[in-house]
């Protein structure tokens, strides 16, 4: 018994804290959501399939990318949902289709789903589990009589443990496949110019005309080679003094 389970409300706020926190969505055998349980139906594989493209086709945001058998008998088929509540955002929905016979030779057909939400924050608030939800809520309603709960499905199969990990494990490995090939593109970021600097133009004086004769130099140098005599030169003054008689 976990520590947690003591504290009240703690499942609630589980499921709160994963729709803020988490993009994608899967189902399991023991899920946090109930409506995020793996379905088994008592019918073949070709009818459910038929049906979950059916719906795609039809449903307004739905788009059907693709749909291919992977190695071992699964049935893959993947859509693109646009997100009303997310204005549009996309929605990557995967579901894994696989058939197996029961101890009476009768055909049981196992769906598990994925969903992932491409947006650029920490949650999707549960838009990636209501997808999954949408759909796996109308095969239930469409096969209401040939559902499989979980006791009879262990009564039922050969091999209930090893069929169940071998088909999550199938199921990973073709969702990785298939997405090697469009690995998701980073949002360019977008450059907004900076306006170029002001271009300053140096204006220089204009050159003073030359008179019609040349100038003189301030100084004349002097014939002998000795440093030239300033041409200002300070004035003498001499003082004359008047005798008294």
């Amino acid at each position: 018994m976990d520590l947690f389970d003591l504290i009240p409300f703690s499942k609630e706020m589980q499921k709160a804290y994963h729709g803020l926190t988490g993009n994608t969505n899967h189902t399991s055998e023991h899920p946090l959501f109930d409506e995020l349980r793996v379905r088994r139906y008592a019918k073949p594989l070709s009818e459910i399939s038929a049906f979950i493209t059916e719906k795609i086709d039809n449903w307004l945001g739905w788009n059907l990318k693709n749909e291919r058998t992977a190695v071992g008998g699964m049935v893959l088929i993947r859509a693109e949902v646009s997100s009303f509540a997310l204005l549009g955002t996309k929605i990557d929905v995967s579901f894994g289709l696989s058939e197996e016979k029961d101890r009476n030779g009768n055909p049981i057909t196992t769906v598990n789903a994925k969903a992932e939400t491409h947006i650029d924050s920490k949650g999707d608030l549960g838009e990636s589990r209501r997808m999954i939800r949408m759909m796996l809520g109308g095969i239930d309603f469409e096969f209401r009589k040939s559902i499989i709960r979980e006791d009879n499905y262990l009564f039922l199969s050969l091999d209930p443990k090893g069929a169940t990990q071998a088909l999550q494990e199938l199921f990973d490995n073709s969702r990785l496949q298939n997405d090697s090939g469009n690995e998701k593109k980073k949002p360019a970021s977008i450059e907004f110019r900076k306006k170029p600097a002001k271009q300053t133009i140096e204006f220089k004086p204009a050159a003073q005309k030359a008179n019609s004769g040349s100038q003189q130099p301030l100084s004349e140098p002097a014939s002998n080679g000795s440093a030239p005599t300033p041409s200002s030169s300070k004035p003498k003054v001499t003082v004359i003094k008047l005798n008294k008689s």
